[in-house]
């Protein structure tokens, strides 16, 4: 186990500076230069608009060669600098570090919401395999899996609205802590779609493995041992079944952090996600590419301690 997380630990880099070496031209390929003109247009001098710009760029670092930038950007990120803003002067870690409490608060409604709408459909789907609540449950998903989550939210706001069950708070940022009930409000229709989107296919593939697992003969065992029906499901079934979707699980949370860039920028939450956003927006090169860098970090981490749990879990499963 040590020599894999070691090899994995060696893949994760080679993961990392891909990743930092595409967001950082990708960058540099797209067209403008809003921020650089931003500055000129607010400085107050009688000067030749070629000259102030040249200085704008040589002040903000911006005159330097590419590959000498491309160098310094490693060089930081390896030292977990993740860069200033161009246009506060502040760093990425002060930014983000007073945006991070919203995404926290939205990703852990998403992935409660998520796990509690996922287990009971693909539990009582496979219970009531090819009946009438089978089929009901299986079209619930799939249509799930096939709507955008954007569309998904748009839909449960529209309802909302429609019932007038409360108002949607699109200027506030509450949170939990000094606020329930705002907070409450703010977050529950893009916690509801997106953990909707993303439990559907979690019950998805454990109605499936539910099906393969009570087939096996310790289950047959279990059922001529007398035990009862529901204890068979849950104690023995259920049990293994969850091993293969714990993977699955853990794509669902990397996969609430695409959904937040979308589900911030829809209901202004001011989060990584929204602030990802913006930054590209402005054309304000090291928060962005700071950002997405702790993202990758993130994803990347999260795969590794999946697979280590999913090794911990099954002692039939030995990495080399």
């Amino acid at each position: 186990m040590t020599e894999y997380i070691i090899r994995r630990l060696l893949i994760n880099i080679v993961v990392l500076w891909v990743v930092a070496t595409g967001v950082f031209f990708s960058f540099h390929a797209l067209p403008g230069d809003y921020l650089i003109r931003q500055l000129v247009s607010q400085l107050e001098v009688q000067e030749d608009y070629a000259q102030v710009v040249a200085e704008a760029r040589r002040r903000l670092g911006l005159d330097k060669p590419i590959w000498q930038r491309y160098g310094e950007f490693l060089w930081d990120t390896a030292r977990l600098d993740l860069g200033r803003s161009l246009e506060t002067g502040r760093s990425t870690w002060q930014e983000l570090a007073q945006r991070y409490p919203a995404t926290v608060e939205l990703g852990v409604l998403i992935v409660l919401v998520a796990f509690a709408t996922s287990i009971p459909v693909g539990l009582l789907s496979a219970i009531r395999h090819d009946s009438w609540l089978d089929n009901a449950l299986r079209a619930f998903t799939v249509l799930h899996l096939a709507m955008p989550v954007f569309f998904l939210a748009l839909l449960v706001m529209l309802g909302v609205l429609r019932l007038d069950l409360w108002t949607i708070d699109i200027v506030g940022s509450p949170h939990f802590w000094t606020d329930p009930a705002g907070a409450a409000q703010k977050y529950a229709i893009p916690a509801l779609a997106g953990g909707i989107a993303s439990g559907a296919g979690i019950a998805r593939i454990l109605r499936s493995q539910m099906l393969e697992v009570m087939r096996n003969d310790f289950i047959r065992t279990a059922f001529a041992k007398g035990l009862e029906t529901r204890l068979v499901w849950v104690r023995h079934a259920m049990k293994n079944a969850m091993l293969p979707v714990l993977t699955v699980m853990g794509f669902a949370i990397i996969g609430i952090v695409d959904g937040a860039v979308i589900l911030e920028n829809m209901f202004n939450i001011d989060g990584v996600g929204r602030y990802l956003v913006t930054r590209l927006e402005m054309r304000d090169q090291p928060p962005f590419q700071g950002t997405v860098m702790l993202i990758a970090f993130v994803v990347v981490t999260m795969n590794l301690v999946v697979d280590i749990a999913y090794a911990w879990l099954d002692p039939r499963i030995r990495y080399r």
